[in-house]
């Protein structure tokens, strides 16, 4: 499904619905769309602060309270099997734009040697084929877009962690790995977001990376250095991962991949929405610190 470019811009009239609001990504998108001039309804399930011009709404999907029925357009950060079952039981019947979020962990966990990481790969590929039907039988015109590792504002579970444990205890692991590693930015995400909601990447699934591709071991070197406190680096021998990944279950898939390339095509990105994601330069901002 493709739209005529004037179709930018347009979801700016109606009533946009963020899907998992408090999210990193959704953190990013609220303050962007009130600015672009939206209305906007934050979905979450927690009560959160009151923001100017925006409206939150406590709740999920495939169930969100009444007033969600109001939107246009949809930007999901949560899981999309629900909004499928939202947008299949009939939601938000005036629904002309869905912009939702899967992972590269769709195709880069398939064949993991961890069979709980190969279920979320499952779990990610039939959301997206799940969204895809309920939109297409609605008429629905979607973007999904398959993002690496997300960093930023101190949300993720991931480097944002690992950062703050080590600030805390002054001492740093550092893995050796040789895989690259293209970390995206929750700013550089809600831009992508934004702009798909014009409509020019419809019908598409598109891959998203941060700006620069750099080896694992110079990831986590550059984490480190982005700290606001003096820490103990700690290398950890190629061999001694090895042997953590047999006698850890939970470590066994991340150790496993440390020498794998986990990176995004971007050319379509940036063909299509013109966005150009910043390289990683993280400060201690970035982990909330």
């Amino acid at each position: 499904m493709t739209e005529h470019p004037d179709a930018e811009g347009a979801w700016r009239t109606g009533t946009v619905l963020v899907a998992g609001a408090s999210s990193q990504i959704g953190h990013c998108l609220l303050p962007r769309l009130r600015d672009a001039g939206a209305r906007v309804l934050a979905l979450s399930r927690r009560a959160q602060a009151a923001q100017p011009d925006i409206t939150w709404l406590r709740g999920a999907l495939p169930e969100p309270p009444r007033d969600a029925e109001q939107a246009v357009s949809v930007c999901c950060f949560a899981p999309m099997q629900a909004l499928a079952g939202w947008l299949e039981a009939g939601g938000a019947p005036a629904l002309r734009r869905v912009v939702a979020t899967s992972s590269m962990s769709a195709e880069s966990k398939r064949a993991s040697p961890v069979a709980a990481e190969r279920a979320v790969s499952g779990r990610l590929r039939e959301g997206e084929a799940a969204l895809i039907r309920a939109c297409e039988r609605r008429g629905i015109g979607w973007t999904i877009l398959r993002p690496t590792l997300i960093y930023g504002v101190g949300r993720d579970r991931n480097l944002t962690p690992l950062a703050r444990r080590a600030a805390h205890w002054r001492v740093f692991v550092l893995p050796r790995g040789t895989g690259l590693r293209q970390p995206v930015h929750a700013g550089d995400m809600a831009s992508a977001v934004l702009r798909a909601l014009g409509g020019n990447a419809a019908g598409r699934i598109l891959e998203i990376g941060g700006g620069e591709r750099l080896p694992a071991a110079e990831m986590f070197a550059r984490v480190r250095a982005s700290l606001p406190v003096r820490t103990l680096p700690l290398p950890i021998p190629a061999f001694a991962a090895r042997i953590s990944a047999q006698l850890l279950p939970p470590l066994r898939g991340p150790l496993t991949r440390l020498d794998q390339d986990l990176i995004a095509d971007n050319a379509e990105l940036e063909r299509l929405l013109d966005v150009h994601p910043r390289g990683f330069r993280p400060d201690r901002h970035a982990w909330g610190l």
